[in-house]
């Protein structure tokens, strides 16, 4: 499977569309994918608002275990609670070639791109929906991850997904977490999946 694409078509996006791409993609997973309002020029404060579950400004459903018990007692769960200088420092940009394939890696544990054989729709057909929940946002986006899947030097941000070495920085209680931040002038989506080992 191909790690190194051009980005897909900018399909745009409407409530349907987009809800019905995340569900599709990440149902399976154990995902946390929301959108929340920018309201900070420090977008990580966005962040940290996100992960306490602040509404979608558009009223447009995500995917999140809002059934978790230790949710009673601590809202943010699985994220722990980290001052915004914790999370900035675990994050780094990424160019959009990566944040799709992020996007498809995220669709099951271990952050591969080889889980998209779960899925019964040809590679092409997924690079679409991806196509369809990043058009939410807009070209004028940028991305962002606690991935680090080092890419050639010559290619500074992008995330090398036909190399078995990669890390990531750990936001949550779960001995494993990894995701993607989508920052805009006016919303911060947050796609991340979760797993214990």
């Amino acid at each position: 499977m191909s790690a190194d694409r051009t980005p897909v078509d900018r399909t745009t996006a409407d409530k349907t569309s987009w809800e019905a791409a995340v569900r599709h993609l990440y149902e399976d997973a154990n995902p946390y994918d929301a959108t929340g309002p920018r309201r900070h020029p420090d977008w990580v404060l966005d962040v940290l608002t996100l992960m306490a579950r602040v509404p979608d400004p558009r009223g447009w459903a995500g995917l999140d275990d809002a059934g978790a018990p230790e949710r009673q007692a601590f809202p943010v769960y699985p994220f722990l609670a980290h001052p915004p200088e914790y999370v900035a420092a675990r994050l780094h940009e990424i160019d959009r070639i990566s944040a799709e394939n992020l996007l498809l890696a995220l669709t099951d544990d271990g952050c591969r791109l080889s889980s998209l054989s779960r899925f019964s729709e040809s590679e092409e057909e997924l690079r679409a929906m991806v196509g369809t929940v990043l058009a939410r946002y807009g070209d004028g986006a940028s991305y962002h991850t606690n991935v680090t899947r080092p890419g050639p030097e010559r290619m500074p941000g992008r995330l090398d997904f036909t190399t078995p070495d990669w890390g990531y920085s750990p936001l949550t209680a779960y001995t494993e977490d990894y995701g993607l931040i989508v920052v805009t002038d006016t919303e911060v989506g947050m796609f991340w999946n979760f797993a214990d080992y």
